[in-house]
């Protein structure tokens, strides 16, 4: 076998290896939506148990994920890799033997840990064993898995849920997770970062910050707004995220520079990013057990049904890249994002105790359009706003950012729902829902706002290339998550 080959080989391999992983990672996003029906009738839980049973996987794996690239650039992209795959498999495990909803809620916490290892350790490792001029077809088609994973999440789940069990929407991930290790271990290269010092104050503040926020929005509704545990929550959530702020201002080499936020188009971008996808998993989360709980349908059914909104950026992604390429990528974005906002708004003054599915499809199909608009532009404009040094960690940020965004959208929303309405009658769950369904709307229309601030290409980019010429090199900041 000649040594191209060889290396050909090896590139496949790379490109299946992770391309798995990270269908696995994103797949358990919203792979458990539409389960939570059968997984509260048979673990019972309150509205606040099932909301952590999203949250729990969500949080963890977004202020974990910049902090497993840089244990990956220490310690040995491979092996780290490695370490995040066996962890998340064997939490997938304990999911799925789970005996109560606590325990399931601390596995899928742990599921979290594994996939914020395990993934930003996938186009890391992609990225050093294809060569230069095959990257762009590999990240293609790293990427269109990743959002087959997505589109394909609720149904999965529901089919899972109905013609099986909901135990098996985490059975899934374990022969996937023991079929890679020994690929992974055999076809994968080691590789290291620069082996800059670990951001364990800026990972501890941002993981306790975030924390006692989500918990004190997730027991508000139940507890009370003024007792003393939600209040301690969310005063000392916040101080600890002023203390993430600060050290990103202070420290040398933070897993947050807060500089970079001096870029209008960084913060305009994250901003969108983070408000975005509040109001997005938010609302599916609500949707998914309202198609079950109200108007009937099956896990399956409620799975297919959603697909018009999960399922159309693989339509549509293609069409938002080649406009982004034509007229910029604000624009595009911008425009997905006020499409997501009005979509929500329709299925809120729709929304009732015995509407058809004719009467929500439209709904769907816009929100599914400005979803699409909104995924391929936006990660160009996180790219483009930053010096190419500096690419990873925007690019960690930003999703850091989305997964943010997932947790708080969930807390927030089903907050929302549970001061209006609740799970006694149908009538009951439509109160809460069409509320919590007008916030998410304005939420998205605000992100849209923030996507029209962000500077024109060309302004960008002269304001980035200023910011290289003014600045020293940092060479710290190449470890961050990619």
């Amino acid at each position: 076998m000649s040594e191209q080959t060889a290396r050909r080989g090896g590139a496949a391999w790379a490109l299946v290896i992770t391309s798995v992983a990270g269908f696995m990672a994103a797949l358990d996003n919203l792979v458990v939506t539409t389960a939570l029906p059968s997984i509260r009738q048979d673990l019972g839980g309150a509205l606040d148990d099932l909301e952590w049973t999203v949250s729990a996987y969500t949080l963890t794996f977004a202020v974990l994920l910049m902090f497993g690239a840089a244990l990956g650039d220490r310690f040995g992209r491979r092996r780290m890799f490695l370490a995040g795959l066996t962890v998340f498999t064997g939490a997938s495990a304990a999911a799925a033997m789970a005996p109560g909803i606590d325990s399931l809620i601390a596995a899928r916490a742990v599921q979290g840990v594994g996939a914020a290892i395990m993934m930003p350790l996938t186009l890391t490792l992609l990225t050093a064993a294809v060569p230069a001029a095959k990257r762009g077809t590999a990240y293609g088609i790293w990427g269109a898995v990743n959002g087959l994973a997505v589109a394909s999440g609720p149904l999965i789940g529901g089919s899972l849920t109905e013609h099986v069990s909901w135990h098996w929407i985490f059975w899934l991930n374990v022969p996937l997770g023991l079929a890679l290790l020994p690929l992974a271990r055999l076809r994968l290269s080691e590789s290291y970062g620069s082996g800059a010092p670990l951001d364990i104050t800026g990972t501890l503040l941002a993981s306790g910050g975030l924390f006692g926020i989500v918990y004190g929005l997730v027991r508000g509704p139940a507890d009370g707004w003024t007792s003393a545990y939600v209040l301690t929550a969310l005063v000392t959530g916040a101080v600890l995220l002023g203390g993430f702020v600060r050290h990103g201002i202070r420290a040398k080499a933070p897993m947050l520079p807060m500089r970079l936020f001096r870029s209008r188009a960084f913060s305009g971008i994250n901003a969108a990013s983070l408000l975005m996808f509040l109001g997005m998993f938010g609302s599916i989360f609500l949707l998914s057990q309202y198609m079950q709980g109200v108007l009937g349908y099956s896990p399956t059914e409620a799975g297919l049904r959603m697909l018009p909104w999960t399922g159309m950026p693989m339509l549509v992604a293609p069409i938002a890249g080649y406009l982004s390429d034509r007229i910029g990528g604000r624009p595009v974005v911008a425009a997905g994002l006020f499409l997501q906002a009005a979509g929500l708004a329709y299925l809120a003054a729709v929304v009732t105790a015995d509407v058809a599915y004719s009467g929500q499809l439209p709904g769907l199909i816009v929100s599914g359009i400005g979803m699409s608009l909104y995924f391929a532009p936006a990660s160009a404009l996180v790219m483009s706003s930053v010096h190419p040094k500096e690419q990873g960690i925007a690019s960690g940020a930003n999703n850091a950012l989305r997964e943010v965004g997932g947790a708080l959208g969930v807390a927030v929303m089903s907050s929302i729902f549970a001061s209006q309405g609740g799970y006694e009658s149908a009538q009951s769950f439509v109160d809460g829902l069409r509320p919590a369904l007008w916030v998410g709307a304005g939420v998205v229309a605000v992100a849209a706002t923030a996507a029209l601030a962000i500077p024109s290409a060309r302004r960008t980019a002269r304001t980035v290339e200023a910011a290289a010429t003014a600045e020293p090199e940092e060479p710290a900041l190449e470890t961050a998550a990619r």
